[in-house]
Parts: C-alpha cells; structure tokens; sequence
C-alpha cells in the first residue's frame, strides 16, 4: 500500500498493511539530537504518510525583530523563548469594535501561488495530501482580542463574538472552498480548546459559539468529499460525540495524559480516528528505548486494529525529549 492508500484505510476504519504515522520535531529537539548524534543523518528514517500543504501568507506576514514574528493577520508573536510558535505579545483588537479589522484576502490569487506543484510533488511520494488552517477558530479569536478579553466578551458581548467568529469562519470556509479544488485529501484544523483539566470556556459556551461555525467550516471540506481532521489540545473528549456528529473524521493529539487511548478506541470504534497518542510529557522525556518501543507496538496492535489509527507523537517532539527515545520511536514506527 501506498501511504494515501494507508491512510485512507486507517480512515475508513479499515486495517492497513502497516499503521501510518506522522512524526515531527521542535526545533530544540532537532537540534538536542543533532548535538547527541553528531548529525540529522537518522533522522532521514522518518517517512511520514501525510504532507501537509498550506496557502501562501499574506502581506502583513514578515519577521519584526530576531526574536518577533507577526503573523498575516497582525498577531505578533514573541519566539525569543519558544521558537516555534512563541508567545503573542500585542493586541490587534483593543475595543469591542471590528472596524479596524483588517483580514486577510481569502480570494487573493497568490494565496494558492505554487499549491498545485506542492500538491503535485507529494502525489508522486504517494503521500496523503492535508490542507492545513492553524489557529482557525477560538484560537484565532483570542490571538486577536486576547484570551481573557474574549472570555469576558462571550458572557457580556456576545454579539460581539459572534460577529468576530463569523468573520473568522467565513475566512477559513473561503480558503478550504478553493482548496477543494485541488488533489488534496483531506481538511485539517487547529484550535486548541482544552487545558489538561478540561475546557478552556466550558461546554455551554463552546456549543454557543464555537459549534456552529465548525459546522460550517468541516462542511466546507465534507461537501467536497474529503476527510476532516483537528487538532486540539487538552481534555476535550466530551465533545467527541458532537464532533462525529458535525462531521469529523480523526480527532489528534489524543494526549494519552488527559484520555485513555484505549479507552477510546473502545468507546469510538468506528465512528472517529485518533492521530497520536505517544506520550510527549512523560514517555519520550523520561522513558527508556525499551519502553518506547513497547509503547508503540501496543498502540498499533490495539487502537490501530481494524484501522482508526495514525502513529505520532502527542505533540511535535518538545526539546527535553530524549534522543534515544526519538530514534527508538521512528525505528518502531518503521517496523
């Protein structure tokens, strides 16, 4: 089987030849394994199934300083610690007021410059093409207005709110109803929800304000026949039967720390896929080869059986991760 042919398996809940996984890195922990290895040489064992594609950022996107990044929307953000994603560190939206509100042209043609040769070039690795939209929701909302901002919005303005999210969500539908018309395979999201003691604003008011415009937006992608993905954080899996119902197909990280992945796979056999379930906080840190390596072949024997699986880290691999335990996690995922 090819990679696509994998995962498409492993979505249809259907068993695969071999369980595919997607395995990534922080760039702290690339350079602790480079540093402990003497080179990236190993790490050119990873064969990820799955390529990701994403349109082209927009004008407002370039770096301000060494360590300040600002995003296509405005949102600066603050990498001198976190190098990857880092810490946003400005307001774009002071007032309840959208007036201002400058966002990204979704009908822009140099949005989708080069996307098809992107595509085209993991179609001949034989790899599941994945359209991705970070921060696409909630996330995007309090990266504008800012997290507490939002949260006092949703109780006191919620109108506000609503008008935000919708223009947000009216964005994103934009973009993924151009993507579609592409050889992609499926629709992914990230909007981090949960912390690890739950929902960030409780169920109530993630099915006032959030449900909806997820509706729409996983419709976008299902009305063109292809998969829908997330990923969120975090204790969430109280929202998984209502995210069946919307239409999602695989629900990642699945954070062995917060939900059982067992467990889930028992509960939601055949109605939802799980990406991850390696754990990043404990296993990968502090765990040995061996363990990892055990870790690994039960998660492929039990919650990849019958399909519904795609091996990966909880997260991208974070800096404190052991080396040995990185290769020993590619070289089982290559069994």
């Amino acid at each position: 089987m090819t990679h696509r042919e994998r995962m498409y398996a492993a979505l249809r809940h259907q068993q695969p030849d071999r369980c595919p996984y997607v395995i990534s890195l922080t760039q702290k922990a690339h350079a602790a394994f480079v540093a402990h290895y003497g080179s990236d040489e190993l790490l050119k064992r990873i064969d990820n199934s799955v390529a990701g594609v994403a349109a082209q950022p927009g004008p407002k996107e370039r770096w301000l300083s060494d360590t300040v990044w600002q995003d296509e929307f405005g949102v600066q953000w603050d990498r001198s610690i976190d190098r990857d994603i880092g810490n946003v560190c400005n307001c774009v939206l002071p007032e309840r007021d959208l007036s201002r509100l400058e966002l990204p042209d979704p009908n822009d043609p140099a949005k989708f410059e080069g996307f098809a040769d992107a595509v085209a070039a993991a179609r001949k690795q034989g790899k599941f093409v994945q359209f991705g939209i970070g921060f696409s929701l909630f996330e995007r909302a309090w990266t504008l207005r800012g997290m507490e901002a939002l949260f006092y919005d949703m109780l006191e303005a919620p109108s506000f709110v609503d008008e935000l999210l919708d223009a947000i969500c009216d964005y994103n539908v934009a973009l993924v109803r151009r993507a579609v018309t592409y050889d992609i395979d499926a629709i992914h999201f990230g909007d981090d929800w949960g912390s690890q003691r739950g929902l960030l604003m409780g169920r109530k008011l993630w099915e006032r304000f959030l449900k909806p415009r997820l509706a729409r937006m996983y419709a976008a992608g299902k009305e063109a026949g292809k998969f829908v993905t997330i990923h969120s954080c975090g204790e969430v899996q109280e929202l998984f039967p209502q995210l069946i119902e919307i239409g999602l197909d695989c629900f990642n990280p699945f954070q062995p720390e917060v939900m059982d992945p067992y467990e889930m796979k028992r509960l939601y056999a055949g109605k939802l896929s799980f990406w991850g379930g390696v754990s990043t906080q404990r296993l990968l840190p502090h765990g040995t080869p061996d363990e990892v390596r055990a870790e690994v072949r039960r998660l492929v024997a039990e919650v990849g059986k019958e399909g519904g699986y795609v091996l990966a880290p909880a997260h991208s691999i974070p800096g404190d991760a052991r080396p040995e335990n990185i290769l020993a996690l590619i070289d089982a995922a290559n069994e």
